[in-house]
């Protein structure tokens, strides 16, 4: 039988602490947004409709903006993300900052991109409410091309060049990121093309990463073999003498994973169910906690069991709420209640404030809005904490 965490018990239910940093409008507004979000009918749809209408030249991303980018994203521009950061800052909770651009198909795009994320690295150099960067290698190379090598297709001689153009961008950004010592999150992406991003992130990390943790890669524990490479690159980084970073989450893209591997006749990457899912993250954050002398670890959940169990065992290994290498993480717009109750307890604690041109940040908010419809009643559990909230400040 696994071993049981101490009574620790933090409390996730404080309303009036998770939505201190929403005015009355702001709350109203988002609690609007997710009573439309609470039929998975709408959020089936919507995306599809919603890039259809702008395909035509609807004038719909006005009303985009004011709904579910407010509530989800930190602005159309890195100046724009400066008041929200620093409002949550107030409450004790650090920003992670997401140039949220991905998909990019040309050499100008990805330049430009490239060229943002360092911009990111260089803004949190003075800013104190910002802790981390964001970037999605997809944003920097082209996914087809991230496909073909991560399958070991032969490439062409143009496609290998478009490939190292690629790996000079990401040598670039991480440069600057360890010049600054402003460490970095790579995002996981699609399991077909992970082993190319694995592969650039792990040498990144080992060139980057020998004073301190700067380069973190990020393992999705929704996919059954994403332990045993956790467990690989931790004795790698011993051996070799470097710091792990690493961003522990359980994954975004199941539905997609699942449908592909159907249709392409492969045994799915998935784990068999969801409580196979939380006893691999649950066994990731035990293990980075074991070797938390040269792993960094960011915990990246909106599941209060999975904070509760973290907490329970930092008090019982006697590691501080302020440890350097330990991190929660949400989404901005999600889990306010564990976030800012975490942050209330002294505990370290980053939202994830993606920020980016409407139409660049549409796949990462139809993202959430599934999420929200998929994730165990998350949009269900988000109204029940806005309601309570609404009802103490007599606006209901």
């Amino acid at each position: 039988m696994e071993p049981q965490p101490p009574a620790l018990k933090l409390d996730f239910s404080n309303t009036e602490f998770a939505f201190s940093y929403k005015n009355d409008d702001q709350l109203k507004r988002t609690y609007s947004l997710f009573k439309k979000m609470d039929s998975p009918f709408l959020t089936k749809i919507g995306p599809p409709m919603v890039s259809f209408a702008l395909k035509m030249g609807l004038p719909l991303e006005g009303i985009i903006r004011r709904t579910i980018f407010d509530v989800f994203c930190g602005g159309t521009s890195l100046e724009d993300t400066k008041l929200r950061a620093e409002e949550l800052y107030k409450y004790g909770v650090s920003t992670i900052l997401d140039y949220s651009v991905e998909g990019e198909k040309s050499e100008k795009g990805f330049d430009a991109t490239r060229d943002e994320f360092i911009r990111t690295i260089e803004y949190n150099a003075v800013n104190a409410a910002v802790a981390f960067s964001a970037m999605k290698m997809t944003g920097i190379a082209d996914f087809d091309l991230l496909a073909k090598l991560s399958a070991k297709i032969p490439l062409t001689i143009e496609e290998s060049s478009a490939i190292n153009r690629s790996r000079a961008r990401l040598e670039l950004i991480c440069v600057r990121a360890r010049e600054l010592g402003q460490p970095i999150f790579i995002d996981a992406e699609e399991s077909w093309i992970q082993p190319a991003i694995d592969a650039w992130t792990e040498a990144m990390m080992e060139k980057y990463n020998r004073d301190a943790p700067i380069v973190y890669t990020t393992t999705q524990m929704y996919r059954h073999d994403r332990l045993a490479y956790l467990e690989g690159l931790i004795k790698h980084s011993a051996a070799e003498g470097y710091f792990i970073g690493v961003k522990v989450v359980r994954g975004a893209y199941l539905e997609k994973e699942n449908d592909r591997a159907k249709e392409m006749g492969y045994a799915t990457p998935m784990q068999a169910d969801k409580p196979a899912t939380d006893a691999a993250y649950l066994a990731a954050l035990d293990l980075c906690l074991g070797n938390i002398g040269h792993v960094a670890l960011c915990a990246g959940t909106h599941n209060a069991e999975s904070c509760q169990y973290l907490a329970a065992r930092m008090a019982e290994a006697g590691i501080s709420n302020q440890h350097p290498h330990i991190v929660f993480a949400q989404l901005l717009g999600m889990s306010d209640n564990i976030s800012f109750n975490l942050g209330h307890d002294g505990y370290r604690v980053a939202k994830y404030l993606p920020y980016g041109p409407v139409r660049a940040v549409l796949p990462y908010l139809f993202r959430r809005a599934a999420e929200n419809t998929s994730i165990g009643g998350q949009t269900g559990r988000e109204l029940i904490l806005l309601r309570q909230e609404m009802k103490r400040r007599k606006l209901l």
